[in-house]
């Protein structure tokens, strides 16, 4: 149990038809709330990262919290960062103690997206037990530094996809198949599930060898998500539900409770209500008691 690689739990995940959430955090109180939800619910773990908070909160001081509160937790956890386009900086955070990258050269051709994401598994996989992940064709919307409009974003290719995985040695396959970053503008978005049906069938023949990643959880209705298991997703990222949650749960107590400057009832409120959420997503992405 305890510190793990994400490659391991998805693997078990794709062959059991569940889902392992991979949940964004950007503050110690998000992170306690999200591995306190998933021992309460007996299920693996992935916490990610941005960019963004990686550099300002500290590459090293995220690891240490992490390496402290996954260490005596009795489920499998995975530190994860997430989107990043900078080749030196995944190095930097599997030098650190991640122990899943993401090297998200999905915005530059074939070709180049290749080499970037070749040498980030080489040098990961160097280091010993760290996987990685790649992304083929580009999804809309916002994450952190990473911005893509809708008329730029690109479905994942099927016919590339043997080739890039191969080429690149990468662990995980996040392809683009319709969802987006940030807040849907519909309820029913236009997801792709055949075309992620027929990659993991692609990669997958005779047994699972590259777990699939969704990217934009956020918003998408439950029997989207079930059909999205059944084709083959395995990892579910969700980013900005809890940063919402994070900041309506702060606004909220501090409009309740006016005359009170106590920040540590602010941390509680944000604490459970973040708590709340991940364990819903546990359900529903059929997790619970899956590390019991």
């Amino acid at each position: 149990m305890s510190i793990v690689n994400a490659k391991e739990i998805l693997i078990e995940a794709t062959e059991n038809k569940y889902a392992v959430g991979a949940f964004n955090i950007t503050n110690l109180i998000q992170m306690e709330a999200v591995i306190e939800a998933a021992i309460e619910k007996k299920a693996p773990l992935i916490i990610q990262t941005s960019v963004k908070p990686s550099k300002f909160l500290g590459k090293d001081v995220l690891v240490a919290i992490f390496r402290t509160l996954a260490e005596s937790a009795p489920i499998p956890i995975c530190l994860h960062l997430d989107h990043c386009t900078d080749i030196d900086y995944c190095k930097t955070c599997a030098d650190a103690g991640y122990t899943n990258i993401m090297i998200d050269a999905s915005k530059q051709p074939f070709e180049e997206n290749i080499r970037q994401t070749k040498e980030v598994c080489e040098y990961s996989h160097s280091l010993g037990d760290i996987s990685v992940e790649g992304e083929l064709g580009t999804v809309s919307g916002v994450e952190d530094q990473v911005k893509i409009a809708e008329d730029e974003a690109a479905l994942c290719n099927p016919d590339q996809v043997i080739e890039f995985v191969g080429s690149t040695g990468v662990d995980l396959f996040a392809p683009a198949i319709g969802t987006a970053h940030g807040i849907y503008k519909t309820k029913n978005p236009k997801i792709d599930f055949e075309r992620l049906g027929k990659i993991f069938k692609i990669l997958n023949q005779d047994r699972i060898e590259t777990p699939l990643v969704v990217h934009g959880g956020t918003g998408l209705p439950e029997e989207y998500i079930t059909r999205l298991i059944e084709v083959g997703g395995s990892k579910f990222n969700v980013s900005t539900e809890l940063k919402h949650t994070l900041i309506d749960a702060t606004f909220n107590y501090i409009s309740e409770h006016p005359e009170e400057y106590d920040p540590g009832k602010i941390d509680i409120a944000v604490k459970d209500s973040i708590h709340k959420v991940v364990a819903r997503w546990i359900d529903v992405l059929g997790s619970t008691g899956k590390a019991a």
